[in-house]
């Protein structure tokens, strides 16, 4: 039987290190963020702790622990969103299956493997960004748009995005106010394939009704399709 001190330490620093995890998702505005990390990791430690307090030399005490491997798939699979061609939500779906992972070694008393997993997963979450625009920064990309608001803009957008193989890694929408007109700006980093058409791209972006102005990783777009008005 472990010690009570044990049990709360154990449980304590899984909070912690699920919670840490989830901070960085809740920070990227992703569908699972703080509170999901710090419940999966808690409650994975707790079923280790169960399978090897109670069941120690009457059964494999790994048989309940190994349910959590393949039961945390189904929430997961909750934070992954396909819209088109788009999937959004992997990373999200695999740190939940890491803080599984995480809680299970707690719960087993193998703390530094716990801690330096933390860590790791915490630098990486926090400088993939860097890693991809060095490594893929031909193939990575951000659009800046600025068009009048109406209903399905953003549906237009995508679907030529699409039509070219453009994948929408991120997308963010911000309300400009201008007095009379009411305008937003819609960011987007986005992933091209390899032998994109740009030019072709630009045109039949600046063709979509209400574009104001269209930036390109932080240049304007002007000689294609005079977008200023």
């Amino acid at each position: 039987m472990l010690e009570y001190w044990i049990i709360i330490t154990r449980l304590l620093l899984s909070a912690i290190l699920g919670g840490l995890i989830g901070l960085e998702r809740e920070a990227s505005n992703r569908p699972a963020g703080f509170r999901t990390h710090i419940l999966v990791t808690i409650g994975s430690t707790l079923i280790m702790l169960v399978s090897v307090d109670s069941f120690h030399g009457f059964a494999d005490p790994s048989r309940i622990a190994a349910q959590v491997v393949s039961g945390i798939g189904f929430l997961g699979a909750g934070t992954i969103l396909r819209t088109g061609n788009n999937i959004e939500g992997l990373t999200t779906a695999a740190s939940l299956w890491v803080c599984a992972g995480i809680g299970l070694a707690i719960g087993n008393g193998y703390y530094l493997a716990a801690i330096a997993t933390a860590i790791i997963v915490l630098f990486f979450l926090k400088n993939i960004g860097f890693f991809e625009r060095r490594v893929l920064r031909k193939t990575l990309g951000h659009f800046q748009f600025v068009c009048q608001v109406r209903a399905g803009l953003i549906g237009d957008i995508g679907t030529i995005l699409g039509e070219h193989h453009v994948i929408i890694k991120d997308i963010n929408i911000l309300g400009i106010d201008l007095g009379d007109k009411v305008k937003e700006e819609i960011n987007l980093r986005v992933k091209l394939p390899s032998k994109a058409d740009l030019d072709k791209l630009f045109i039949e972006l600046a063709a979509v009704k209400g574009m104001y102005k269209i930036l390109y990783n932080g240049e304007e777009i002007k000689e294609t399709g005079q977008l200023v008005r």
